[in-house]
């Protein structure tokens, strides 16, 4: 187990960011961290990179207590952050040594892994430019060339991929898996897309509690779950359709419905019945796979 996040528990004035947070990520395995705004997040990746305290609990990176020994874990974890801060004035190449000197790296080491970095991350045309004068996605190549530059055996990236363009992405999302091969991996991102395309486990966060931890797989078959979008010309009450699954409610006017089913066959027949009961006008019935975007509106939402 190379990161374990034990009951972390973080309290700003009267609000409590982190409310007993747990969870464990796994080396050779991408973990994909989400949670709407405001959830926590951001605060439990910089405590786990000692850039923030906890009031209660700890993260352990092989063992090592980010609580007892900070500086010993920085050495151990990479880290790209959402707003990736960078000197704009320094060229490329000259700020990864720069970087690389802030971990004891030095010599012919430091230039080998600054050019190993560079063909990595695909920065060879960009190498000879000052960074202030690459594109947001170039910059966000820097970033993680920067945090990956002492080789961590834990590395947490807060949004890498904004900024990219397509073919960048596919580029970016290789990168990352060839990568974790080795490594533990940790990857927030907002965009659902990306968690589907990269991350073997999730772990969800709201309200500073940890409402699903599992393997995307996992999660994504929950007993065979469908989701059947109903949509009628009057309003439709929640407790006329709770018998036959999760309902939510999918605008204020209760004009369109998501159900949750286990049965949809049987489930779209009794719909259909309850509708023509009640006389509201059965205007469209879509079933749809639960997708991860689904299961996560769900279990933030609720």
């Amino acid at each position: 187990m190379s990161l374990e996040v034990s009951q972390l528990t973080k309290i700003y004035g009267t609000q409590k960011a982190l409310d007993n947070v747990s969870f464990t990520a796994e080396k050779g395995q991408v973990l994909g961290f989400l949670g709407p705004n405001g959830a926590g997040k951001s605060t439990t990746m910089k405590i786990a990179t000692g850039f923030l305290v906890p009031d209660f609990g700890d993260v352990k990176v092989n063992g090592i207590s980010v609580v007892q020994h900070p500086k010993k874990v920085s050495r151990l974890v990479g880290y790209l952050p959402e707003h990736n801060p960078l000197y704009l004035d320094m060229y490329v190449k000259e700020f990864l040594h720069f970087i690389g000197g802030l971990y004891g790296m030095k010599g012919r080491f430091l230039k080998d892994r600054t050019e190993e970095l560079v063909d990595m991350c695909g920065l060879q045309l960009e190498s000879h430019k000052q960074i202030g004068q690459l594109s947001k996605g170039y910059r966000q190549r820097v970033g993680l060339a920067k945090a990956l530059i002492h080789d961590p055996e834990v590395i947490i990236l807060d949004e890498p991929t904004t900024g990219l363009d397509p073919n960048q992405l596919v580029d970016i999302r290789k990168l990352i898996r060839d990568i974790s091969r080795d490594k533990t991996m940790i990857l927030s991102t907002h965009v659902m897309q990306e968690v589907e395309a990269i991350c073997e486990k999730v772990v969800i966060i709201n309200k500073g509690k940890i409402v699903a931890a599992d393997l995307l797989k996992n999660l994504k078959s929950d007993g065979d779950k469908v989701d059947l979008i109903i949509e009628t010309e009057q309003p439709i009450k929640k407790e006329w359709m709770e018998h036959l699954g999760e309902i939510k409610l999918l605008d204020e006017t209760g004009l369109c419905i998501s159900l949750t089913v286990t049965e949809p066959v049987n489930a779209r027949k009794q719909a259909i019945a309850l509708i023509q009961d009640k006389d509201l006008g059965l205007v469209s019935m879509q079933q749809k796979s639960r997708t991860l975007e689904s299961i996560f509106h769900q279990i933030t939402q609720s």
